[in-house]
């Protein structure tokens, strides 16, 4: 592949990846101040641009004749062009390696990287389907601790640009996998007690809200890492980068637990 198609290439998946990010943080965080909002009104009423809106919230879901609206394929656009960018930058442009850290070929650190993803999100997922899960401020500090352990393993494994990296597409597939493996077939089994005449198992919607939450708090520091690219002497050039990453790990969940509030 020449250097302008890679170019473009680049170019047209990063645009994708940031406008659909945009749309599904964006939704993400509404529907988190609505959820919030509802604590205190039956009602909400709104205006945007030239339109007036009231919402309703249903504490048990009923069926209406409303065609009922899903929000799924801004975190499938946002993951599919996030893992080809993953693959062309990263992986195909050879900058997981660096020889100060660690001598490897680059397929190797391309298949060490993607087993850590997605062995990263099994743990995730079981520590939080798990009994530990029903005292949250535990299983935070639990997850916190783990993940502390994943940046500085990864940073004496990869380049320190490749580190960082690593772990904005661990925590962006544990976004992208919360939406597809948890939060909609909760929903898709609420709607299908519905149309059967049956009772809604509402810890279903529990599941679903939780995962949901936990997004609004794992996209601060992919956010970040995102921007770390372009800032590498305070970032992942530093010699305490994995300290800094895991500091501003705790800033990035302060920040959304004040924005989850407001």
């Amino acid at each position: 592949m020449n250097y302008l198609t890679t170019e473009w290439l680049n170019l047209v998946l990063r645009w994708t990846h940031v406008f659909a990010a945009i749309m599904w943080v964006g939704q993400t965080y509404f529907f988190t101040w609505l959820d919030h909002a509802f604590g205190s009104e039956k009602q909400i009423w709104m205006v945007h641009s030239g339109g007036f809106y009231i919402v309703d919230k249903q504490k048990r879901p009923e069926l209406l004749s409303q065609t009922l609206h899903w929000f799924k394929w801004e975190a499938m656009f946002t993951f599919v062009s996030g893992f080809l960018l993953l693959i062309l930058v990263y992986y195909n442009g050879g900058i997981m390696v660096s020889e100060d850290v660690m001598q490897m070929s680059d397929g190797k650190a391309s298949i060490l990287s993607l087993a850590i993803i997605f062995i990263g999100w099994f743990v995730y997922d079981l520590l939080w389907m798990s009994p530990l899960a029903k005292n949250e401020l535990a299983a935070v500090i639990v997850s916190y601790v783990l993940l502390v352990g994943v940046i500085y393993g990864v940073s004496r494994l990869f380049a320190p640009r490749g580190a960082y990296m690593q772990i904005g597409a661990m925590l962006g597939t544990f976004m992208a996998l919360n939406v597809w493996v948890r939060i909609l077939p909760a929903q898709r089994q609420l709607v299908a007690a519905l149309k059967a005449g049956g009772e809604p198992d509402m810890r279903l919607a529990d599941i679903a809200k939780g995962r949901s939450k936990q997004n609004t708090f794992i996209v601060l520091p992919v956010v970040f890492i995102m921007l770390s690219s372009h800032f590498p002497v305070a970032t992942y050039g530093n010699q305490y980068n994995w300290v800094i990453l895991s500091v501003l790990v705790l800033v990035g969940w302060g920040v959304a637990k004040i924005i989850r509030t407001r």
